[in-house]
């Protein structure tokens, strides 16, 4: 399953939140209307699972800022 965040070609690609949340909630919609092949699941559980890992570090880094600044 090609995605916009995944590396093309050898390029990295950057990560941007809300590009890595539409794209966990088009794997989800996938899955519950069961567009996805049986044998492609863990292929799409583990891409979603590791867009949200990356979300929640980049929130976790925001609050982090946020509180920084507040001091």
């Amino acid at each position: 399953m090609e995605t916009n965040n995944e590396k093309k070609s050898g390029e990295n690609v950057p990560f941007v939140y809300e590009k890595a949340v539409e794209e966990v909630r088009n794997i989800i919609g996938s899955i519950e209307k069961n567009e996805i092949p049986f044998e492609k699941l863990p292929e799409a559980v583990k891409r979603a699972d590791g867009l949200i890992k990356m979300c929640r570090e980049a929130l976790r880094k925001s609050e982090e800022d946020i509180m920084k600044s507040a001091e």
